[in-house]
């Protein structure tokens, strides 16, 4: 394939699927992983007439799972010898959810969805991420993390097992650990031609009509914020910087804001014991 290839998981709406216009608009071959078939397909179709580009695919995967983000990976590594971008856009933060759900592997969803999946994947497709000229992966956190600045990942119970499940907690919790494993990563990758930032997701205007049980309280409540948020076509913008960029070629482990420029995470997230601790709990999911 002439393309350079593009990974982008949950495209199917918002940030990840206007990246995924903008991806193809850039010439890039682009595959969405959605978990929902329907929504899929029908975001595939969106997606190809926006950028007026056929060179786009759908292959389901639900990152709640080891077995599907295992059976994606075959996929793609049995398909493609290389991987340019690899972008982790999918994360689950329904704030209705009360209760923790746990899969069917056993597993609370959002830590594995949201931090433990990722890496999993990462670390499946990395031989074709290493084979790109500039391989590049793409991790995602949230600027509500600011307005946490104390809040560290639970090392002995990451998947409220026995604490009170909070989806804010739980969100926030995963979201402070992809920027740790951006940092672990960008250092395990320093001589290899793969480089790995992550971006700090602001406050984006979302369709409430695909949230249907929220109160009405809460549907007022997203009203007011969005008045404050930017668009997902603009959030996407840097999604694309980073993807695309022939400047940034070399910059590695790094934070990024919603207007592509660095930024400080937390002094937590930097402390290499920190991040060390992080990342043996997180590998000990994946034996």
């Amino acid at each position: 394939m002439d393309k350079k290839l593009c990974i982008i998981t949950g495209a199917n709406s918002g940030i990840g699927k206007q990246s995924a216009i903008q991806m193809a608009q850039s010439g890039y071959h682009v595959i969405i992983g959605c978990r929902s078939k329907e929504r899929g397909e029908k975001a595939l179709e969106e997606i190809k007439k926006e950028s007026k580009s056929t060179s786009v695919e759908l292959i389901l995967l639900d990152l709640s799972l080891k077995s599907s983000t295992k059976n994606f990976a075959h996929k793609i590594n049995s398909m493609y010898n290389v991987v340019d971008v690899l972008i982790h856009n999918a994360a689950v933060f329904d704030i209705s959810q009360k209760e923790a759900i746990t899969t069917s592997e056993g597993y609370e969803s959002v830590w594995m969805t949201n931090h433990i999946n990722p890496v999993y994947l990462t670390n499946l497709l990395i031989d074709r991420l290493k084979a790109s000229e500039n391989g590049r992966v793409i991790t995602v956190s949230s600027k509500g993390l600011l307005a946490m600045p104390n809040l560290k990942v639970n090392l002995n119970d990451p998947e409220f097992k026995n604490r009170k499940f909070s989806m804010t907690k739980a969100y926030y919790q995963s979201k402070r650990a992809q920027v740790m494993y951006t940092y672990y990563l960008a250092d395990k990758l320093k001589d290899t031609n793969v480089t790995v930032n992550c971006v700090r997701v602001t406050a984006v205007k979302i369709d409430i009509s695909r949230h249907p049980e929220l109160s009405k309280f809460t549907k007022w409540v997203y009203k007011q914020k969005s008045k404050q948020s930017i668009t997902p076509y603009e959030m996407a913008k840097t999604y694309t910087f980073l993807a695309t960029n022939d400047e940034i070629t070399s910059v590695s482990g790094k934070y990024f804001d919603e207007n592509s420029n660095q930024v400080k995470s937390s002094k937590y997230t930097y402390n290499r014991d920190n991040i060390n601790a992080v990342m043996k709990l997180t590998n000990n999911y994946l034996q």
